[in-house]
């Protein structure tokens, strides 16, 4: 019996139509896979050059109800409204002490964003340095703002905002929600002078600054801008910076950058890291955290102290005199103790269902982070802050 034979016409449309069938599945399995994730270069680093500037000035808040700054403890409030009225044409008496309750001496902090022009406004924070309770409902009047070459960049006026508020009464009791001595003028300063900036001209190349740096963020952003605009464009200079060419024009280089800071880059994993706040308790521990495998045994002790005084009374005609006696009741305990076990690599998770499985407090935790450093079971660094 002879064997079935096939054209080769019909073996080819059947070669076409399994390797169509293997191309829909690898994309359909393309489509379920986990996208990877991808920041934009704006995200990732600063160009060098374009920064902010900080201003500062001292000034003056009027308009105040009565909750100004005591003029005997803060006589620079008095010196401030005498020179101001001075430049009015009114001269206060050498011996005349005003009692300012209305008035409040001020510092007045802004920050100058990048290509600021004159005439465009900025916000501004204004604080008390005085005595003052409160600056809300104040008005501040003409600052200039000055830079740290001592050149006045912006000048501010305008009406206090305060999120805070505080009352007291006449017996001493007082009640305070949020802070009342210092606020914010938004769009309260108008600037007068630009900042000089050298990314106009700069004919050379640009440099783009990591705002974390990484050496594996600063390959993949330079490979990202080479296979983009061609091999040779942007090079890392190092962890931290990524030198790239750009036209000579000005005008072409603000779209040419525009274009770069749009282009998505696989930044590099997050150092392990743990970071403890000594002072309010919180603790952050990165996902690349990890722990050998060790024991960690934790416990409190808990000291209490009561007073309980008792009252000796005399047996009656012994001329005795009543007396209290005190009596302290001292207990110490030990709570906790409880013992638990990391595996081998574990990762954040566990970490993190180990403590919270004995009620360990931030406190604790930091305790046992620290130890676990110590017996070089914790593989991250450890920032104390």
């Amino acid at each position: 019996m002879n064997a079935p034979t096939c054209s080769s016409s019909s073996w080819t449309r059947r070669l076409l139509s399994v390797l169509q069938g293997v191309a829909i599945s690898l994309c359909a399995c393309g489509a379920l896979a986990p996208p990877v994730h991808a920041d934009k270069i704006r995200d990732l680093a600063q160009v060098a050059g374009v920064r902010s500037n900080q201003l500062i000035g001292y000034g003056l808040v009027v308009g105040l109800d009565g909750s100004g700054d005591q003029t005997t403890q803060t006589p620079f409030t008095t010196q401030s409204l005498e020179n101001m009225l001075v430049q009015f044409g009114i001269t206060v008496p050498a011996t005349a002490r005003p009692q300012l309750k209305n008035a409040a001496a001020v510092t007045v902090t802004a920050e100058l964003p990048p290509f600021a022009k004159p005439g465009q406004p900025i916000d501004i924070t204004v604080s008390s340095i005085g005595n003052a309770r409160s600056i809300r409902g104040g008005e501040l009047l003409m600052t200039p703002l000055r830079g740290a070459d001592g050149n006045v960049y912006a000048m501010a006026q305008g009406s206090v905002v305060v999120g805070g508020v505080s009352a007291q009464g006449k017996s001493g009791s007082s009640v305070q929600v949020n802070i009342s001595a210092s606020g914010r003028i938004p769009n309260g300063a108008t600037v007068e002078r630009s900042v000089a900036s050298s990314f106009a001209n700069s004919g050379g190349d640009l440099v783009l600054n990591l705002n974390t740096p990484d050496f594996t963020t600063a390959a993949h952003i330079a490979e990202a801008v080479n296979r983009t605009y061609g091999v040779g464009t942007a090079s890392a200079i190092d962890g931290g910076s990524v030198s790239v060419r750009g036209p000579v024009d000005a005008s072409q280089r603000v779209a040419w950058l525009g274009a770069i800071q749009g282009i998505e880059v696989t930044p590099g994993d997050a150092p392990a890291r743990v970071v403890v706040n000594s002072r309010t308790g919180t603790v952050v521990i990165g996902s690349e955290v990890r722990v050998t495998p060790a024991a960690v045994a934790h416990g409190s002790i808990q000291v209490t102290i009561s007073e309980q005084p008792l009252v000796s009374q005399p047996e009656p005609f012994s001329k005795g005199q009543t007396a209290v006696v005190p009596s302290s009741n001292v207990q110490v305990s030990e709570d906790g103790g409880h013992m638990f076990k990391f595996g081998p690599g574990a990762n954040l998770d566990t970490i993190v269902r180990a403590v919270n499985q004995v009620g360990a407090s931030p406190s604790d935790l930091i305790s046992i982070l620290q130890a676990l450093k110590q017996a070089g079971a914790l593989h991250a660094e450890l920032v104390v802050i």
